[in-house]
């Protein structure tokens, strides 16, 4: 088993199918052979290139970082001593005490979604659920939802009605697979201290306890999924509580878990009640390949053929991590917060964050938060390599997102009004680009990677034009090998213009295009230029 995230270290199918929609003998079976041949990345996909993410929940509550939910668990983690700080010892006040405050007191979902829309989205992903299994829609199958408690809403019906309104493709996130692991350390207790041996919330609170609070006649056992690696009493030091949660639960599992099939069950009608309550046009989940073997397969064959029973034809995608060759032509691959290295035969997709997953206060003060300018790098990096670019923009607990994520939203539009034709609808070219910089490859690398510069040249191909960004303003004239003589000995190259229509001044040799670099700069930064002629396209 892999461990999926270094923050861990610091701490057959199922029988309950729900009905299928149209027939009892569906078109599309559950087996990766039938997916892959039924498959094709609907168009709207590839001309969408950039979403923007709600990655929102009652983690979001103390605004203290990703995965707040099982680290506040960890004793010696700084999550565990903000939580012990700020509410008290997770004994007492445990994450059951968040879902409580979270009330979404600020949150204007359709100022948001214009504001998303003029930075350049085209589509737009809520977060049904995350690894604290609360379900942020209507949820049949799961009492722990947000229109029982926290917020008293459906936060993904209300999305998805805005986004639609806004003309934009609507997805949702379904995380709630690793539930049953991830809960664990709120099975635990302090090893150390004046606390030590007393077991945290999840292993107490049974529907009994309930009576007089917000969550009276549900089950605190549905929300943290059972003792499954409880640890043990008498663990005495820190370091080895730690290294009980690193070599059980601390790892990123997609097998189901043998001692409680009625959680995978109960998943998969979860998921299959969510895409026939809203109808997404895209599912992600935060899976390696797809969750508890065949019963992910099951969920994704589900979903095709409620597409075809909506639309006619597949017209969904469907995103997961980590796919085999042949895996990636019956799903779209994510890379999470990571780069390809050229040109991908299938389009895929890397989703990335602007700070933490979940909203992240301190991050926020010490001005922590990826730059516009880097958000329109990468996002050139990937178009130009058969990709798009999923960009979250984490919300406060209140709903509401802070004055410096509003005004990396307005550099995004004023970028994307510009230079969006280059983007969107557009495929790659022959090549993806030319310069010095190379992205580390895979997921979850992304701070890896070296600041991209104006040596850097991105393509992108769409309405007869050829399209070229530099990563970074140049300085003086520049030059681009890929549309030399030599490298293009068909074509002919009639004019160059920056993306506001400006002539620019260019000579072609063998070696290189050369171009005179004006003073006027169009944009703040990452500048394009369209190059028109014959044979380049």
């Amino acid at each position: 088993m892999l461990s999926r995230r270094d923050l861990l270290r610091s701490g057959a199918a199922t029988a309950m199918l729900a009905p299928s929609i149209g027939s009892a003998s569906p078109p599309i079976t559950a087996d990766w052979q039938a997916l892959a041949a039924a498959y094709r990345t609907p168009d709207w996909f590839r001309d969408a290139k950039f979403g923007i993410w709600s990655h929102w929940g009652p983690q979001c509550v103390p605004e203290f970082g990703d995965w707040y939910g099982r680290q506040m668990y960890i004793q010696g983690n700084r999550f565990y001593d903000h939580h012990l700080r700020t509410y008290g010892h997770p004994s007492k006040i445990g994450f059951i005490d968040l879902i409580g405050k979270w009330r979404a007191e600020a949150w204007q979902p359709e100022a948001l979604m214009a504001l998303y829309r003029k930075a350049g989205a085209r589509y737009f992903m809520s977060m049904a659920n995350h690894h604290d299994n609360l379900d942020n829609f209507d949820s049949a199958h799961h009492a722990w939802n947000s229109l029982r408690v926290g917020p008293k809403r459906d936060i993904v019906g209300t999305w998805a009605r805005i986004a639609r309104e806004a003309g934009m493709r609507f997805a949702v996130s379904n995380h709630s697979s690793h539930a049953w692991h991830w809960w664990q350390t709120a099975y635990g207790y302090d090893a150390e201290g004046p606390m030590k041996g007393v077991r945290y919330d999840a292993f107490r609170l049974r529907k009994a306890d309930g009576r007089g609070t917000f969550w009276e006649g549900l089950d605190p056992q549905e929300l943290y999924t059972g003792p499954a690696f409880a640890p043990p009493g008498g663990i005495d030091s820190i370091a080895d509580m730690n290294a009980w949660h690193d070599a059980r639960d601390g790892q990123w599992m997609e097998h189901a878990p043998a001692q409680n099939p009625a959680f995978v069950a109960k998943w998969l009608l979860r998921q299959q009640d969510l895409v026939a309550k809203y109808r997404p046009d895209m599912v992600y989940f935060d899976d390696y390949r797809l969750p508890f073997g065949q019963t992910g397969i099951d969920a994704a064959a589900d979903y095709y053929n409620r597409s075809l029973d909506w639309h006619g034809k597949i017209d969904v995608v469907l995103t997961a991590k980590r796919l085999s060759p042949f895996q990636r032509h019956a799903i779209v691959e994510d890379v999470e917060r990571g780069f390809m290295a050229d040109i991908q035969p299938l389009p895929w997709q890397t989703d990335t964050c602007i700070g933490s997953w979940h909203y992240d206060r301190p991050l926020y003060e010490r001005k922590g938060y990826m730059s516009a300018k880097s958000v329109v790098q990468r996002l050139c990096d990937v178009v130009s390599k058969n990709g798009n670019l999923m960009l979250s923009i984490p919300q406060r607990g209140d709903g509401s997102i802070d004055e410096e994520e509003e005004r990396i939203l307005g550099d995004l539009a004023g970028w994307f009004a510009l230079n969006g034709d280059a983007i969107y609808g557009t495929r790659p070219w022959r090549s993806f680009g030319e310069g010095p910089t190379k992205p580390p490859v895979g997921m979850q690398n992304e701070g890896e990677a070296k600041p991209f510069t104006a040596e850097d040249v991105r393509f992108t191909v769409g309405r007869g034009v050829l399209n070229a960004f530099f990563l970074d303003w140049p300085e003086g004239d520049r030059a681009i090998a890929s549309l030399g003589g030599r490298a293009l000995p068909e074509a002919v190259i009639e004019r160059v213009e920056t993306m506001d229509g400006r002539p620019l001044t260019f000579r072609r040799e063998a070696d290189a295009l050369r171009l005179t670099i004006p003073e006027h700069r169009p944009g703040d930064f990452v500048p394009g230029i369209r190059v028109y002629g014959r044979g380049l396209t």
